[in-house]
């Protein structure tokens, strides 16, 4: 590969910053976050320099992920965030068979919320001559190409969406989710979904990616379109009870949430992913909260229901759980409990964007969001998504979380599990076997020797990892993002 995407080595693999999804407006880092990354920095200069290597090849390796970590921990520490932390050996940042052992692959990884942006697609026709949707992105930023010209655009094409997830992270299979719009202005339709699997596909590895159908029940047109989506192959169907093309959101347990399960039964599609938490403004905010999980699971127990963000609020501090809370993952919990949904039954709760924001940020509330799902959905029943590419390769969320461990005070406290390797496995992948029908041994033999990974064999002689994100850092480009998708702020 001729362009080196990081040369000077400026960029840290685990990357803590204001980059969101999409869906919350960007919170920048406050003092001590910065410090975090400021600690991280010295350290991988530091350590680079022990090691005789250059700072580039220093942090794309085990090594630097490491180091990055363990500054995380030591920056955290300090600012009494200690519920959580990464559990690391302090050799690890210097030794690369050690940080290889704690930070290697040994999971099926399925990732059931990814997110890609066709560069090419029908919804650029909707916008002005001299737009350029996504040029503050820093891989298109890059290119600085002049008003009209939008050649940028291929940076964040196919092609690199395979990069950023096959090869430059651990992930074996991915979810190709949707965002929520208008049936005009989808960034992403599912025709276009099912030519970026074609990609995969001719690189025989098309069991990699699987695909989720849009349905807005409250927008009209949508239920009708069920039956074609299924046409596609789709895996699921999802989303967003706090959106609709007038602002308004709705209920599952509403007439419209009720047809929506109601078709998506009679058309033998079993699971219906839903957007809770991360609430797109204060319009429709109730309908972000999860209130209406545990009845609508609670009447339709043959259907699995998976939380997309598992009701998380951004920027919320969570703490035990509190039944007065009417919002967050507190929400989820205490539907659940109303309705008489037990745990490991058919509500799933999934991380993306919620892992990453809480992980990176605060450890402590990270070690709550996890216990509690963990005693209340199941330990069989929390998933993992990352919400890339959004977030660029999502190998930094699965180092992140292949060491993040509950301090034992919480676990004393709360009766949170230990993370064990086990329940590491189980999130990562095991869980998710389950509502999707596969065989984790089946496609573990198939990934193993597939085009894809004969590629990632020879990428890895030289990796080229940009640790670079995709989503909106500042509120200027929330509210750009949100004026392509159609959605409300």
């Amino acid at each position: 590969m001729a362009e080196d995407f990081d040369p000077h080595g400026l960029r840290l693999p685990i990357k803590l910053d204001s980059t969101s999804n999409g869906e919350f407006a960007p919170i920048p880092l406050d003092a001590s976050l910065r410090k975090a990354n400021h600690v991280a920095r010295e350290m991988a200069e530091r350590n680079a320099r022990r090691l005789g290597v250059a700072r580039r090849r220093f942090l794309t390796s085990s090594c630097g992920a490491a180091s990055t970590l363990l500054a995380f921990n030591a920056a955290h520490a300090e600012a009494g965030r200690t519920g959580g932390y990464f559990e690391l050996a302090d050799g690890a940042a210097l030794e690369p068979d050690v940080a290889k052992a704690q930070l290697g692959k040994s999971e099926f990884i399925f990732d059931v919320q990814g997110h890609f942006v066709n560069p090419t697609g029908a919804w650029l026709k909707t916008l002005p001559p001299n737009a350029r949707p996504l040029a503050e992105m820093p891989k298109a930023r890059a290119l600085n190409t002049p008003p009209g010209d939008r050649s940028y655009l291929q940076r964040l094409g196919a092609e690199e969406f395979i990069k950023d997830v096959f090869l430059d992270s651990d992930t074996d299979i991915m979810v190709l989710s949707f965002v929520p719009s208008t049936r005009e202005g989808e960034p992403l339709t599912i025709e276009e979904a099912v030519a970026t699997r074609a990609i995969v596909e001719r690189m025989q590895g098309s069991k990699r990616l699987m695909l989720h159908g849009r349905v807005n029940p409250n927008q009209k047109g949508d239920l009708e379109d069920m039956e074609r989506l299924k046409g596609f192959g789709v895996s699921a169907f999802k989303t967003y009870t706090q959106w609709g093309p007038s602002g308004a959101g709705f209920w599952m347990t509403d007439d419209v949430g009720v047809a929506f399960v109601e078709r998506a039964r009679k058309l033998g599609v079993q699971n219906i992913c839903i957007h809770k938490g991360l609430p797109f403004g204060p319009r429709s905010y109730e309908h972000s909260t999860c209130r209406d999980i545990g009845p609508i699971a609670k009447r339709f127990p043959d259907m699995n229901f998976l939380i997309y963000h598992s009701g998380y609020v951004a920027g919320q501090a969570e703490g035990p759980y509190d039944p007065a809370k009417t919002d967050g993952v507190d929400a989820l919990v205490t539907s659940l409990a109303e309705a008489g949904v037990a745990p490991n039954s058919n509500v799933y709760a999934e991380l993306g964007s919620t892992w990453r924001f809480v992980a990176m940020r605060d450890p402590t509330t990270a070690a709550h969001v996890l216990g509690k799902l963990f005693k209340a959905v199941g330990q069989d029943n929390v998933l993992w998504g990352t919400d890339s590419i959004w977030y660029g390769s999502p190998q930094d969320q699965i180092q992140a979380f292949r060491t993040f461990q509950i301090s034992d005070e919480l676990q004393a406290r709360h009766g949170y599990p230990k993370m064990t390797p086990e329940l590491r496995r189980k999130v990562f992948g095991l869980n998710a076997v389950k509502p999707y029908g596969l065989d984790p041994a089946d496609l573990r033999k198939y990934t193993a020797s597939d085009a894809v990974a004969r590629e990632k064999a020879g990428y890895a002689e030289r990796p080229n990892p940009s640790f670079a994100t995709y989503g909106p850092r500042t509120r200027r480009e929330f509210a750009n993002l949100l004026g392509l998708s159609g959605g409300q702020p």
